[in-house]
């Protein structure tokens, strides 16, 4: 009898203790959970990878190219219209390359002479040099480190297509052929200029 009544009293007192556990239980997991949130937020989102960046740079480059040519092409237009002759004009612009970064090399450059003396009394110096290069990095803002550009050169042209009104016109080819090796250094067999028909754009 008084075993029964022990093991009913340990059984009551077990279930208590399981009822204070719940609570501190439940409070352990809402602080693992906030933590695991809190590091969601504070760990920064994985970076592209290299294969998208080189995607996104080679259609960043290829948008800037193509916006660079259609400015080429808008400040010749403007110009070849003040010509007297020429009268309305299209033009359309080739380029070499897209625009190159010049990016800042620091060089170190070691040199030593050594004298040598043969059996028979000559005497004869040599001359050892050795040179390094290497890029010099930035820092930008978010902690990236990227090689320092110290100039941008221009893309070159290659080529030009002139449609005016007085491509016909001997000497206003020869002027319109002239502006442009003055201005985009083309030799004048990649400039083709043609007469514009009238008739097609009206």
């Amino acid at each position: 009898m008084n075993n029964e009544w022990l093991a009913r009293l340990k059984e009551k007192i077990g279930k208590k203790e399981n009822k204070e556990e719940l609570p501190v239980r439940k409070k352990l997991l809402l602080l693992f959970l906030t933590g695991l949130l809190l590091l969601v937020i504070v760990l920064p989102f994985p970076k592209k990878s290299d294969s998208e960046d080189a995607e996104t740079g080679t259609e960043t480059t290829t948008e800037n190219r193509g916006s660079y040519e259609r400015y080429l092409e808008q400040k010749t237009e403007e110009a070849l219209q003040c010509v007297e002759g020429v009268g309305n004009v299209k033009v359309m612009i080739t380029l070499k390359s897209s625009e190159e970064n010049v990016v800042e090399k620091d060089q170190q450059s070691d040199g030593q002479s050594v004298e040598e003396e043969d059996s028979q009394g000559g005497k004869r110096m040599t001359k050892e040099t050795s040179s390094d290069k290497t890029s010099i990095y930035e820092q930008k803002s978010d902690g990236t480190q990227v090689p320092y550009v110290s100039k941008k050169l221009s893309p070159e042209v290659e080529g030009v297509i002139v449609i005016a009104d007085g491509g016909d016109n001997a000497v206003v080819v020869q002027n319109i052929t002239g502006a442009i090796q003055a201005l985009y250094g083309v030799e004048a067999h990649k400039i083709k200029v043609m007469k514009r028909n009238v008739a097609g754009t009206e």
